[in-house]
């Protein structure tokens, strides 16, 4: 059902570093969209880490990661990435990508998903 494929998740140590992929599973270009990164832990909500438009204006609405994550573009290759850095357990989570017309907290309307790609932050 996934639109877009999410993947470099792994285990990481607390205080390491991640890049996440976002690539599309089509031949959808993720120029034309914004594109946003969500999280979600066991049992908790998916929340928006960062979001790009696609004029390449970062919006958040929860700074839930605030100076420890970055998003870049790779036009050539058609993937966006998400760079954290600084990672905590509690970061531990599911990890999204979405597309859409726009940033916005409310996740239905954005029109495609990635399936997920798992970070575990380990003490």
């Amino acid at each position: 059902q996934a639109q877009l494929v999410t993947s470099g998740g792994g285990s990481v140590q607390s205080g390491g570093s991640l890049r996440l992929s976002c690539a599309a599973t089509t031949g959808l270009s993720l120029a034309d969209f914004a594109i946003g990164w969500f999280r979600q832990a066991p049992g908790a909500d998916r929340e928006e880490v960062l979001c790009t438009t696609s004029t390449n204006q970062l919006t958040n609405y929860r700074d839930l990661m605030k100076g420890r994550v970055a998003i870049s573009r790779d036009s050539a290759k058609n993937i966006v990435y998400l760079q954290m850095s600084s990672l905590k357990p509690e970061d531990t989570a599911m990890y999204f990508c979405a597309a859409g017309s726009s940033c916005d907290y409310l996740l239905s309307l954005y029109n495609y998903w990635g399936q997920g790609t798992q970070v575990t932050v380990i003490s």
